[in-house]
Formats: C-alpha cells, sequence, structure tokens
C-alpha cells in the first residue's frame, strides 16, 4: 500500500487593491492635485522643492500608484542631487490619497523606489520626513548631520540610506541639484501648479 504523501497547498492571497507603474504623462493632473492636498498650496515654496524646481526627475524613478479603475492614489519622485559632493538621489514629495491609508500604498511605492534605484546602480538615497516613519526602510541621520539644505529644515528630519556600503562616507556640505533642467516652459507650468485634492498622507517634502 502506498503511503499518502501531504501535498503542501499554495496559499493565494487577495490581490492588492491598487499597482505601482511607472508614472505617465497622463497622471500630471491628479499628480498635482494629490501633491496639493497632501502639502498644501505653498508647498512650491518648500525647502526641498528648490531642488526639483527646473530639474527633471531621474530617469525610471517616477512611480504611480493606481486603483483598478485607473485612479492615483500615491506618487514618488527621486531627484539627482550632490550631497556635499557625493552623488545620490533626492526622495520626495511621497503622498497617498486618504482614502488609501491603511492599504500599503506608501511602503509599496517605496519598496519599488529602493528597489528600482539600486537596479539602476545609484548608491544612496536622502529624503526630508518623518524618521519614525522611514527607519522600517533603512533611513537614518547617521550620515546627513553635516549635510544642509538650501533653506530651513528640522535637523532630525534630513535622512539618509546607502544602498551601497560607504556612498555617504564624508557627505559634507550643501546639497544641490544635478539633474536634467527641463525645459522653461515646461518648468514653469509645473511652478504655477495649485489644485486641490482631499487630504493625503504620509509626508516626504
Amino acid at each position: 500500500m502506498t503511503a499518502r504523501r501531504n501535498t503542501p497547498v499554495a496559499l493565494i492571497r487577495d490581490a492588492a487593491p491598487f499597482a505601482i507603474r511607472a508614472e505617465r504623462g497622463s497622471d500630471v493632473v491628479a499628480r498635482e492635485a494629490l501633491l496639493d492636498a497632501c502639502f498644501g498650496p505653498n508647498r512650491h515654496t518648500r525647502t526641498c522643492q528648490r531642488l526639483r524646481d527646473g530639474r527633471a526627475p531621474a530617469e525610471g524613478l517616477s512611480l504611480a500608484a493606481v486603483r483598478q479603475d485607473g485612479r492615483l492614489v500615491g506618487t514618488v519622485r527621486l531627484w539627482h542631487v550632490s550631497a556635499g559632493g557625493r552623488s545620490a538621489l533626492m526622495l520626495g514629495p511621497l503622498a497617498v490619497d486618504d482614502d488609501c491609508r491603511g492599504l500599503g500604498v506608501g511602503a509599496a511605492l517605496m519598496q519599488r523606489a529602493l528597489a528600482v534605484a539600486k537596479a539602476r546602480g545609484h548608491g544612496a538615497l536622502i529624503l526630508l520626513g518623518d524618521a519614525p516613519y522611514y527607519a522600517r526602510f533603512g533611513f537614518t541621520a547617521a550620515k546627513t548631520g553635516e549635510l544642509s539644505l538650501p533653506g530651513t529644515f528640522e535637523r532630525e528630519r534630513l535622512l539618509g540610506l546607502e544602498l551601497v556600503a560607504g556612498a555617504l562616507d564624508g557627505a559634507w556640505g550643501m546639497i544641490t541639484p544635478t539633474g536634467a533642467p527641463l525645459p522653461e516652459a515646461k518648468a514653469s507650468r509645473t511652478r504655477s501648479r495649485t489644485r486641490k485634492a482631499p487630504l493625503a498622507v504620509p509626508h516626504a517634502a
């Protein structure tokens, strides 16, 4: 008699109610409205915006979270900067629609962004955000204490993550933008947008 063998059964989890994909041109209006909701209509005057104005995001590192009906519910972008002479990416803004709180949208955007950045050979990321939230992804203030931003900021919110060990060793001085310039017409349109939508979370400037 042949003994019956226990056959493992794969547990199929419910599909996530959103998908992470590359940002598209058709996302612009919804993305800007979401950012206005998250950071307010004065977001274009914030310190980190000075590193983004007139610059293109890093290639392949503008991501969107969308519901099954196509509605954009999350966004994150990364930008080329020099961190005191060290090449790095500045992460932000990160925003998630309030209706999707608790679904893991922010975490999914972060994980995809980190994976793509690493796959593209980037060595380090920097952001200005809430340390308790970003600690889960490995961000700390351990190597950002000698760095500065072009404006006022809270020191404890300036965080860094090394994708390559030692990428931020000795980083000192002002963080400056190094990304490719946008055509002036497009840059002007970006600065002038002030649309509104429901409150969004979490915040990374």
